[in-house]
């Protein structure tokens, strides 16, 4: 094994020779600059790290299939970690009520958490009310109450907005 100036000389001598070839090359595979520098700055701090480019054979295939391999890794991270759009979650119907939305979302807010999770785990992630007591652990049986004790506001609490609704307009 080199000692450890010696390793760290040669790979910043590749890194001021290959660099402007390995960045071109990310961007290439990625189409952005800066994703590409990242990667390529990736590539050379591992290498500092570990020294592992003793090993290779074609330090120059080495590097770049190194920088393809981290950009192609970082894209499948990326692709796992899709965001979920908040609006979606909550409603998709095709003629959109917006102010009946806000204020229904409103009045879940409203209520005391564990009835306001009850509610969602039963209607928009679709479980019974022992899937809801496993996830809370609760009993069924209070699940179903606070369900039923959670309807009854929503439903007290829509139906006294819409009518203050109706009075103003």
């Amino acid at each position: 094994m080199q000692p450890a100036d010696s390793r760290l000389t040669e790979v910043e001598d590749l890194y001021r020779q290959l660099g402007g070839s390995l960045l071109l090359f990310g961007v290439s595979i990625c189409g952005e600059p800066s994703r590409a520098q990242d990667a390529l700055h990736q590539v050379f701090l591992r290498l500092m790290e570990t020294g592992s480019l003793s090993n290779a054979t074609d330090k120059r295939a080495y590097l770049f299939a190194s920088v393809r391999n981290t950009l192609l890794n970082d894209w499948k991270s990326r692709q796992r970690s899709v965001p979920i759009e908040t609006e979606r979650i909550w409603f998709e119907p095709p003629n959109r009520d917006y102010a009946a939305e806000s204020n229904l979302r409103r009045a879940l807010h409203a209520l005391p958490d564990d009835q306001r999770q009850v509610v969602i785990l039963h209607i928009w992630g679709e479980l019974t009310f022992s899937q809801v007591a496993e996830v809370m652990s609760i009993s069924a049986n209070t699940a179903a109450s606070r369900y039923r004790y959670a309807m009854a506001k929503l439903r007290e609490e829509m139906l006294v907005k819409e009518n203050s609704d109706g009075l103003s307009g």
